[in-house]
This record gives structure tokens, sequence and C-alpha cells, in this order.
């Protein structure tokens, strides 16, 4: 839809030409020129349980790491693979950081007047 279709089909809605207005502003409908500073929620932590089976392998050989060489090493290639996952979805995620974005509106403002 375009921004006019948008302005007519909003004007239509809020207009009493044909009877009962469909909805009513209550606040203005009009973009504000920034944004809610919240932090990202993090991800779900990953290689948990190749944590796990690593300290339950040192518990049991009193920490020593040459016993263990297996249990490190699935866990350190776990490690990896998250990494590397977590790399590629950052930049397919397609957000913006409430900070870049107060400075694009900061940048080009919304129009003061309502749709």
């Amino acid at each position: 839809m375009s921004g006019s279709a948008i302005q007519d089909k909003v004007a239509r809605l809020l207009s009493k030409q044909y009877g009962k207005p469909a909805m009513k502003a209550v606040k203005p409908l009009a973009l504000k020129n920034e944004v809610a500073n919240r932090k990202l929620t993090k991800g779900e932590a990953t290689c948990v349980t190749e944590m796990s089976l690593l300290m339950a392998c040192w518990k049991q050989n009193d920490f020593n790491n040459a016993l263990c060489s297996k249990e490190v090493s699935t866990f350190y290639t776990c490690v990896e693979k998250a990494q590397i996952k977590a790399k590629g979805q950052q930049g397919t995620q397609g957000r913006l950081l409430p900070k870049e974005a107060n400075t694009l509106l900061k940048r080009f403002p919304n129009l003061a007047s309502e749709i």
C-alpha cells in the first residue's frame, strides 16, 4: 500500500461521514522521533550438555585434562559451531539497535502532523 492509500483508509475510518467512526484516535496517529532504549534479549545457552559432561569428567578424574581430552574436544567443537552460527544470524537478523534507530530518526524526523 502506498502512503496516500493508507492515509485515505485512516481518514475513512475516522470520519463520521459513513455513520459511527470505526475507530477513535486516543493519541495522535503519528510516529515518535525516538524508540525505547531497550536491550535485546539474549539467545538461549548453547553447549550446556557438552559442558556438563566435561565438568562431570573433571570431577571423576580430579580435574585432569589428559583423561578428559575427548570431552574437552567435543566441547570446543560445539563452541566453534555455535560461534559460527551466531555470526551468521547477526547479519541476517535485519533489526536495528535502538541507538542506531534513534540516530536515523534524528537525521530523518517524521512529519509533525497526523496521518
